[in-house]
């Protein structure tokens, strides 16, 4: 499947941003999703996945209570809302599908097999 990332941009801190993911099959619909984000001279990172359905979601700690992932599968796109954006939320942001058809939502990187092109968001202080 491929993907296709936006909503990326620059924004102040304590500002908000909604990134989308367009899938292009609707087999995207049964897979569990994440976004990753990587910053310079890091490690690409999870922030949050959702699954098939829509009814379980995990968030890394760093953006529990500020950031909300969320799918509508009749669109084939899921979203990540980012509010109370901080410096260190800058990064580009990855979307990933996993392959593990009604699988669990999982933080691992290498669970995902397909990938976005990454979209930029960067916060000023």
């Amino acid at each position: 499947v491929q993907l296709q990332a936006s909503g990326g941009g620059l924004v102040q801190a304590g500002g908000s941003l909604r990134l989308s993911c367009a899938a292009s099959e609707r087999t995207f619909r049964w897979r569990p999703m994440g976004w990753f984000r990587q910053a310079p001279g890091m490690e690409r990172e999870f922030v949050a996945g959702i699954n098939w359905s829509g009814g379980s979601t995990v968030y890394a700690d760093s953006v529990k209570g500020r950031f909300t992932i969320s799918r509508d599968n009749a669109k084939n796109t899921v979203y990540l809302q980012m509010n109370s954006l901080k410096p260190e939320d800058t990064a580009v942001y990855y979307c990933a599908a996993d392959s593990a058809v009604y699988g669990p939502v999982s933080p691992v990187v290498g669970e995902y097999d397909d990938w976005g092109q990454g979209t930029q968001v960067t916060v000023s202080s």
